[in-house]
């Protein structure tokens, strides 16, 4: 039997714990509690966002700030009922919902802000140069950026579907599941020249 206190408690990663994740506006102004139907499986799928996925991006830019962690099923059906923001809880793409399914329906997001990108994002900085750096490192499922602060969701799935899109101008799709880069290699480097080196033990 989990306590609420325990499950906060569990390290997913170096740097990460379950409470960072439990976190809602929407549940505590609503009086919805955020916790999880299978917590087992929550922190299993977690456990692999972290590992892959924030970790490398803490070592390599510093902190890294939780937005928007897990949603339990009837917290994340609300928001969808009340246009919260929140996709719905069958949406092939909705991420924040960690305790779902199996095989590659297996799935855990989280709503980031990395201060360090959205201090020169601020200043003018292309979002995209911060995606493809993503693309080049790291094992993403899929990557949405959001105009404030430059918050992105960032997923991770047993199989990736590699798909980025933003919400940012240029809007829309920026690289679809299968599709080869718009920009060359070289291209997608030199965006990010000036970004500190890569640093964590999963990407390249």
């Amino acid at each position: 039997m989990w306590s609420l206190e325990t499950l906060g408690r569990v390290r997913l990663s170096k740097y990460f714990y379950m409470r960072e994740f439990l976190y809602s506006e929407i549940g505590n102004f609503h009086q919805i509690q955020n916790i999880p139907e299978n917590p087992d499986l929550a922190i299993e799928t977690g456990r692999m966002l972290c590992e892959t996925l924030l970790d490398p991006l803490e070592e390599t830019f510093g902190r890294v700030a939780i937005r928007s962690g897990y949603r339990s099923p009837r917290l994340n059906r609300f928001g969808n009922e009340n246009k919260l923001n929140c996709a719905r809880n069958d949406n092939p793409l909705e991420c924040h919902i960690w305790d779902i399914a199996t095989g590659n329906a297996r799935v855990a997001g989280a709503s980031i802000v990395i201060p360090w990108f959205a201090d020169l994002y601020a200043e003018g900085r292309d979002w995209r140069d911060l995606a493809w750096w993503m693309h080049d490192h790291l094992d993403y499922s899929e990557i949405w950026f959001f105009p404030k602060l430059c918050a992105f969701n960032l997923v991770w799935r047993p199989l990736p579907l590699r798909r980025i899109d933003s919400y940012i101008a240029p809007r829309g799709c920026l690289l679809r599941p299968g599709a080869d880069p718009a920009e060359t290699l070289a291209e997608r480097r030199a965006r990010y020249g000036d970004f500190p080196p890569y640093r964590g033990l999963v990407g390249g």
